[in-house]
């Protein structure tokens, strides 16, 4: 029974990978027929009915825990804080993969920023959101993580706490004028299929190693 499970729910990941690709397809049809305005304003209009000096310093602090100096910060950290040093590898090839894989579609799409409504400066190009997709790939692994190796039930305060964490820095991105909203959700559902395929692979590996360190202590 167990194995039929696994069989369904390995399927339905891929099908949602499947999904998840199908969607940011579309957006990018949509940038090059520029359609997505209609997306943006939309989205724009009611977070910019937010738009107060307070919230404005909380966007501006929530928005740097998916900067390159706080994420390279926390992978170090992650080197310490894990007994398995594995764990920390990982966290830094996560970390390298999705900033090429972002680098790379930026210069395919080279989409403009939204200059008339930047409330801080940022330079390169829009689409997709860098800081959505390294805050996405980042957090969301160490859920897969908390998920993994974390027994008791203060896993759930892990997840909900950086999946909340994640939202407030995508939503920070439109809110500081520095991306359209559909480059973050670009930037989301990319990731997301990006981080299914992920950690199947560092699952798969790390399954194999389990079951080979198993059967040399049986010997």
């Amino acid at each position: 029974m167990k194995k039929v499970k696994n069989i369904i729910l390995s399927k339905l990941k891929w099908i949602i990978v499947a999904i998840l690709i199908i969607v940011f397809l579309f957006l990018v049809c949509g940038l090059f027929y520029d359609k997505l305005h209609v997306i943006d304003d939309f989205i724009y209009k009611y977070i910019s009915l937010l738009k107060n000096p307070i919230l404005t310093v909380f966007f501006k602090i929530i928005t740097n825990f998916s900067s390159a100096l706080v994420l390279i910060l926390l992978t170090i950290l992650s080197f310490i804080i894990f007994k398995n040093k594995r764990y920390g590898t990982f966290i830094s090839i996560n970390l390298i993969s999705i900033t090429t894989l972002n680098q790379i579609l930026k210069l395919i799409f080279a989409r403009t920023r939204p200059l008339d409504l930047m409330i801080i400066e940022e330079s390169g190009y829009s689409f997709p959101s860098g800081h959505s997709m390294a805050s996405m790939a980042f957090y969301g692994f160490i859920i897969f993580l908390v998920w993994k190796y974390v027994k008791t039930n203060k896993k759930w305060i892990y997840t909900i706490v950086l999946s909340l964490l994640i939202l407030l820095i995508g939503i920070s991105r439109i809110y500081l004028g520095v991306h359209y909203a559909s480059d973050v959700l670009a930037g989301f559902i990319l990731t997301l299929a990006y981080l299914i395929i992920f950690t199947a692979i560092i699952d798969s590996k790390l399954e194999i190693e389990t079951k080979v360190k198993k059967d040399d202590k049986n010997e």
